[in-house]
């Protein structure tokens, strides 16, 4: 049972890495397993065995989720944005409960007070969760891929920098590379692939392979870097860690919203609309509680 359920919650985390503003690494924390996750790809080469155990099923959900969802993401955010936003920021909020679970266990296992550093720490990242997604430019400058070298390089340097920060809670890698121009990019090419795939189209492919193979090997060497970095940071400066988290979480209504523009259509929402985002966000932080406080327990 624990294998099938951890094999939702990545479903939950592959789709929150594709849509723009909503972070991976913040699905992972509301869900409840971000430190097993963490600790799993640090130690991968210490203990093989539990790290393949704890992974492999995460794993699986998030190219199940990855997959399933990059033909619904288009559809959801277009036709009814307002709904999808609400629903993913009370998936987000609603594992807020047990993070502060785990900051006062911390704080208590260390006789540590969250403190000025603390306090710097949760201002500091929510600034950068509120002010990341101004960032974005309206247009990419990259919709389509060729094979050349340079777009190889640059494909695996997109897929370390995009891959770290979908490991940081409240940071979006997808929004990152829709900021470097690489969003619709990449996700025009899955889509190409899988449809290469379903039609036994084996040139097509091979094309598509060619370009994703970079991508996907510089995404696994950024998780394993970054988990490294935040297991290190864990150890040594849990509760400011803890603060830092946090502030990106709160901060990731603000960026779900204007990445997807929810701000500009407030005023044309209707009564029945908002009633429907309100039952899905108080649905969606329903589930995450409830799903984060099983793997907490």
């Amino acid at each position: 049972m624990g294998f099938v359920m951890d094999i939702i919650k990545g479903i939950f985390i592959g789709i929150a890495n594709i849509i723009p503003g909503v972070s991976g690494g913040t699905m992972a924390v509301s869900l409840g397993i971000y430190d097993k996750l963490i600790a799993a790809v640090s130690n991968l080469f210490k203990d093989i065995r539990s790290s393949i155990r704890t992974l492999l099923p995460l794993f699986v959900g998030v190219a199940l989720g990855i997959v399933g969802f990059t033909y619904a993401i288009e559809y959801l955010l277009s036709r009814h944005t307002f709904v999808t936003c609400m629903a993913f920021v009370g998936l987000i909020l609603g594992g807020l409960p047990v993070l502060f679970v785990s900051l006062k266990d911390e704080m208590k296992r260390t006789s540590r007070s969250v403190g000025i550093s603390g306090a710097l720490a949760f201002v500091l990242l929510f600034c950068v969760a509120v002010f990341l997604p101004m960032m974005n430019a309206d247009d990419e400058v990259l919709r389509t891929f060729t094979a050349t070298p340079l777009m190889l390089i640059s494909l695996f340097l997109v897929g370390v920098i995009a891959s770290a920060t979908m490991v940081i809670p409240g940071v979006s890698g997808s929004l990152v590379m829709m900021i470097l121009g690489y969003y619709y990019g990449i996700i025009n090419t899955i889509k190409l692939f899988l449809e290469s795939l379903r039609h036994f189209d084996f040139a097509g492919m091979v094309q598509n392979a060619v370009l994703l193979a970079p991508f996907g090997i510089g995404v696994l060497l950024g998780i394993f870097l970054i988990a490294k970095l935040i297991s290190f940071l864990f150890e040594r400066y849990g509760v400011t860690t803890y603060c830092a988290i946090l502030g990106l979480i709160i901060a990731s209504p603000f960026a779900i919203f204007y990445n997807t523009g929810v701000f500009s259509q407030l005023g044309s929402l209707t009564a029945g609309q908002v009633l429907i985002g309100i039952v899905a966000a108080v649905a969606g932080g329903g589930l995450t509680y409830l799903l984060g406080r099983e793997d907490h327990a």
